[in-house]
């Protein structure tokens, strides 16, 4: 039994590795974000590889499906219920940003021809929430069911990487950025990986109210 216990200590020592975040945030947040009220949660930029060969329509149709499935989860997440009230600005309805671009003639194939500042102007927002997918599964329609503990506790099984970035509007400047693998332990499905990330991210995402309190209360 203490072999089995050690072993499987030693497992979750080295899924641990695996699983490191990469967490970045300017020294400039504070002074840039004082004025921020509401911010839009633009399409994720995906590049998905899968085992099946597709043809460049189907790819990047499948591509732009899962970028979307992003941006409508962090709506979900940051919208629900209760939650509102833990954040210090508001976030755009999506269909309202999606509307908006579309209006203006920008799709998800050349929206990343737009600058964060051009794109903030035109939905008249403070800041842009955006990021970056690289997959080798289709997330929205859920991780593989085949479960292996050994992968469980390794981390292995990688499907791919997420990346979450807030940039101010008016300068266009990089704010925050987080960055994680993701495999079988980050969720079931899009909604599922978003809910359990964020849900790590309590007190680390800037614009927590909590978060901001002790930061101001360390300051002060």
């Amino acid at each position: 039994m203490m072999r089995v216990f050690f072993f499987s200590m030693a497992l979750l020592m080295i899924g641990s590795l695996y699983g490191q975040k990469g967490l970045y945030e300017s020294s400039r947040f504070d002074e840039l974000s004082s004025s921020h009220h509401e911010l839009a949660i633009i399409p994720f930029f995906t590049s998905l590889k899968l085992d099946k060969p597709n043809s460049k329509e189907e790819a990047k149709r499948l591509e732009e499906a899962e970028g979307y499935a992003v941006q409508d989860a962090l709506e979900t997440y940051f919208g629900r219920g209760e939650k509102k009230k833990k954040f210090s600005v508001d976030f755009q309805n999506t269909k309202n940003t999606n509307a908006i671009l579309a209006q203006n003639k920008i799709t998800y194939a050349n929206i990343d021809t737009y600058t964060i500042k051009e794109l903030s102007k035109i939905l008249k927002v403070d800041g842009i929430i955006s990021g970056n997918l690289d997959l080798n599964i289709q997330l929205s329609k859920g991780v593989p069911s085949e479960f292996n503990i050994l992968d469980y506790f390794l981390g292995d099984a990688n499907y791919g990487r997420i990346g979450i970035k807030i940039s101010d509007g008016h300068t266009g400047k990089l704010l925050w950025k987080y960055e994680n693998e993701i495999t079988k332990k980050s969720g079931k499905n899009t909604n599922d990986l978003i809910d359990k990330m964020m849900k790590k991210m309590t007190r680390k995402f800037p614009y927590d109210k909590e978060r901001q309190k002790t930061k101001k209360s360390k300051n002060s």
